[in-house]
Order: structure tokens, then sequence, then C-alpha cells
């Protein structure tokens, strides 16, 4: 059965078809061949989307839809930089400390470089920077967001690996920071080594605080965000709900920018993306389920316990297999199939669930910039119009502090699990 199932799987996917069509047909023609209920199709692709956590993923992506519909990223983006002055390298810089700020609404590495990766590049190849150096920071930058919360893949972890989602956002909080100081520090030595431009803005003490009055609305967004994950008072899909009325308030009444075209323009596109994204995980569900009919998930535990007990060798064990898999399928895909035959076996090993969880999203994140499926990659060569192989020379350099990052994540569980357990507690 999981033969027929990834073989005409692999099939669809070599011809190009959609990755929810891969997942859903080779599924459904398992179940016909195999002679079970042909209702099963619709109800296990429905359970699957009857998930509370599963209401945070299109408010979130509303929330982040509205606020840059309102222009705060090009306010957040100034202000970053008259704060920072006239450090060589400071414009690279601040795409990074910009790209963790705006994070904190988007909660998708896709969404940031759709909001950031245009301003990114603009502002720093008018410096003089190379355009492959602006393509290749921006796409890397842009892995922080799925990490720190509100992260979308994170919220889909959690759903299918029963792990509580409010604990896992907050796991996501210290090893985001940490990616952000390692992209930061590659940023500062290449700057010395290559001799990257210094920013050409000249603010003065009265014009950085005027802009800081500016920004300030849309900084408390992320703020009343994770404000409202430590306090316990909300879940994910109340805070979700309080940020999109957030974005509306300030959008409406604070800078005034946000018209009713925008918000039509803003729902349309949250419509688009939450159907692509819910597609996936109702087809997702149902080839995990196929898998768990042949006992796909039994048979790997054993191996994987088999092989070892420590739960450091596993988790480097599946570092290599996410790496592999992010490099050809989709981010959310992997997610759904993979995670619900792994996480069993490495948690009966010791593994901690909030350390996995990030684990498994970082890693699949580095796959966004992995071709043949990278859409990182893909997005930005939409945005600048670059050669993919341009943009590819463009990231390398940056691969180093990434999978440092996951490194130091996966050999050091208190990363994920200190905050957490310390504000739950």
């Amino acid at each position: 059965m999981t033969a027929l199932l990834l073989t005409i799987f692999v099939l669809l996917l070599v011809a190009g078809a959609p990755i929810a069509v891969c997942l859903g047909l080779s599924s459904a023609v398992v179940i016909v061949t195999q002679g079970l209920p042909v209702s099963v199709l619709a109800q296990r692709s429905l359970n699957a989307l009857d998930s509370s956590p599963l209401l945070a993923v299109p408010l979130f992506i509303l929330a982040a839809s509205l606020l840059n519909a309102t222009g705060v990223t090009t306010h957040l983006f100034d202000l970053v930089r008259m704060i920072l002055g006239r450090i060589r390298g400071a414009v690279a810089q601040v795409s990074i400390l910009v790209s963790l700020i705006f994070s904190g609404v988007s909660g998708a590495a896709l969404a940031d470089i759709g909001a950031l990766g245009k301003i990114q590049i603009d502002q720093m190849t008018r410096q003089g920077y190379k355009p492959e150096f602006a393509s290749g920071l921006t796409v890397a930058a842009a892995t922080i967001g799925p990490i720190f919360p509100p992260s979308i893949p994170i919220i889909i972890y959690a759903s299918v690996a029963n792990v509580s989602a409010v604990q896992l956002l907050l796991a996501g909080i210290v090893p985001a920071l940490l990616l952000t100081l390692f992209l930061m520090i590659q940023v500062a030595i290449i700057a010395r080594t290559k001799s990257l431009p210094r920013d050409d803005i000249a603010a003065r003490p009265a014009e950085v605080a005027k802009k800081a009055a500016i920004s300030f609305p849309a900084l408390l967004a992320p703020v009343l965000l994770i404000g409202g994950l430590m306090s316990g008072y909300f879940g994910p899909t109340e805070v979700a709900g309080v940020t999109v009325a957030y974005a509306i308030l300030i959008g409406i009444f604070v800078y005034r920018s946000l018209t009713l075209r925008g918000l039509v323009v803003a729902l349309r596109d949250t419509t688009v993306a939450t159907a692509n994204i819910l597609f996936v995980v109702a087809t997702a569900a149902l080839f995990a389920w196929v898998l768990t009919l042949d006992q796909v998930p039994m048979k790997v535990s054993g191996l994987l316990l088999g092989l070892s007990e420590n739960p450091l060798v596993l988790l480097l064990l599946v570092n290599l297999l996410l790496l592999v898999v992010g490099m050809i399928l989709e981010s959310i895909a992997a997610i759904l199939i993979i995670a619900p035959i792994v996480a069993p076996a490495l948690t009966m090993a010791g593994v901690d669930p909030l350390q996995l969880g990030i684990v498994f999203v970082l890693n699949l994140m580095i796959g966004l910039l992995t071709p043949p499926v990278g859409m990182s990659l893909y997005m930005i060569t939409i945005i600048t119009k670059m050669p993919i192989t341009r943009v590819i020379a463009g990231v390398m350099p940056f691969f180093l502090p990434l999978l440092l990052s996951l490194l130091v994540v996966t050999a050091v569980p208190a990363l994920s699990t200190w905050l957490p357990n310390i504000l739950m507690n």
C-alpha cells in the first residue's frame, strides 16, 4: 500500500502537479484500489480542518496584509535606519532587524518577503550593494518569521503533533533571536571583509523622535501579540483576532491609509492564501492516514529507536532527513506528512516536544532556500527579475548562520524550552 502511494505521489510531483493534488490524488487512488470506503476521502479531509488552532492561520495572514496595506513597513525600515546610523553595512543590518519586527505579525516567510523584499532590495542596491547579496540576505532574513510568533508553520505543527500551540509559539522566541544574532554577525563580517557601503541617512534626534512616534503603533502590534500569549488570557486564535482588530483600527484612525479598497484587497489575498494552505492541510491529512493504516509510523519509530536511543543522535538524524525533505516538499506539506511519523519516536526517546517542534520548523524554513522547491527563491526572482542561479549564489554565504543556528538549537534544548516553561509555570 505504501509503495503504491509513494510511487503515484512521486510521479505526480515529477509531472509538475501542485503538491495538494499530488497528496490527494495518490491517496484517493490507494483508497479506491484497496477497496476502502470512498467516504473516507471527505471524512478525513474535513476532520483535518476541524481544528481550533487552524482558525488562527487566516487571521494572522489578514493581519499581515492589513498592516502592509497601511504602509507601516516603510516607517519601520526608516526608523531602524535612523537608529543604527552610518555603520558599515547598516542597511543590511536594518533588513535583518525589520524582518524580525515584521515577523511579529506576519508569521510566514513568504509574507515577509512579499511585504519587505522590494523595499529591502531596492534600498541596498541603491547604496551600491550587489543585487545577489541583497536578494540572498532578504531570503535568509525571511526565515526568522516562521520561527518567531505568530508562526503559521508552528501553529500547523502544533495541531498535528498534539503540542500546546501557545507553548510552541513561545518556544520559538529565543531561537529566532539567536538566528537574528547569527545573521547580523555574518553581515558584520562581510561588511568588514568586502567593505560594504555605509548608510547615507543623516537624521537629527528630533527627526528620529518624530519617526519613532509615527512607527510606535506598528511596533506595538507584535508587543500586543506576544504579550497576549505570555499572559495566558489568549490562545493563538484570540490573539490573531485582536491583532486583526488592532490593524484595522490603526490603519483607519492612526495612519488613515487603510481604505475600503485596501481592505477588500487584503481580504481577497487572505482568502486565496488560506485556501492554498488548507487545501494542503486537508490532502496531507488523507495522505498521512493512508500511511498510518499501513503502520508506517510504528515501523519508522521502531527503525529510529533501533538505530539509537540517544535523543541528540536521533535529532541529528531527523535534521538530515528534514533538510533533504525540505528540498523537494513544500514546508507545510512536509510538516503534515513527516511530523506524525517521526514525532512519537523522538518523544518516546526523550526529546522535548517543544524543542522538536522548533527544530522541525527551522529545518523546513532552511528548505525554502534550497532548490528545486525553494519557494522563497522563486518569490525573490519574481520581485527582482533576476535568474534563479544568481539568487542562489547570493544566498549561499547565509547558509552558515542558518545551519549554525540549527545546530545550536538541536544541541541545547533549553533554548526552546526555557521561556515557555518559565512563563507557563
